[in-house]
């Protein structure tokens, strides 16, 4: 036999009452303590998906912002270029008219001098009629 006594009768039921009682309280604490380790860990992950919320919501604003700069960099040299295009192309119609009206100044003033145009208004407007004594073709009066 082992050296605890087996009891019998009123003590037996005592223990077997105390066993009870003690298993109750044992789950009872490890239920509490399931529950806090519950709690603690949805408070973790609560935590941790609002963190992970920020963090992507603050990726996402710097993804958006790089990209709203670079078609801004982009809108900005489009319209740099345009607008160099549309210069270029004014400045050479410029050229083209104040050549046009150097040549025709010129032809104007050779014309005068030979007397082959009369002036037929006022003299600030320069406005100029060609006389009947023109020869055909003189009106082109530059060489190329």
């Amino acid at each position: 036999m082992s050296p605890r006594k087996l009891k019998t009768g009123p003590d037996m039921k005592e223990d077997k009452a105390a066993i009870k009682i003690q298993a109750w309280w044992r789950g009872t604490l490890l239920r509490r303590s399931l529950l806090h380790a519950a709690l603690c860990a949805w408070i973790i992950q609560c935590w941790w998906r609002l963190a992970h919320t920020r963090l992507s919501d603050r990726r996402r604003r710097i993804v958006l912002q790089l990209y709203a700069r670079r078609e801004w960099a982009v809108v900005k040299l489009q319209a740099m270029v345009r607008m160099w295009r549309v210069r270029r192309r004014y400045l050479r119609a410029q050229a083209a008219a104040r050549l046009i009206q150097m040549r025709w100044r010129s032809c104007l003033a050779r014309g005068l001098l030979r007397g082959r145009y009369q002036i037929t208004g006022s003299p600030t407007l320069h406005t100029c009629a060609p006389s009947q004594c023109l020869p055909p073709g003189s009106l082109l009066c530059w060489r190329i």
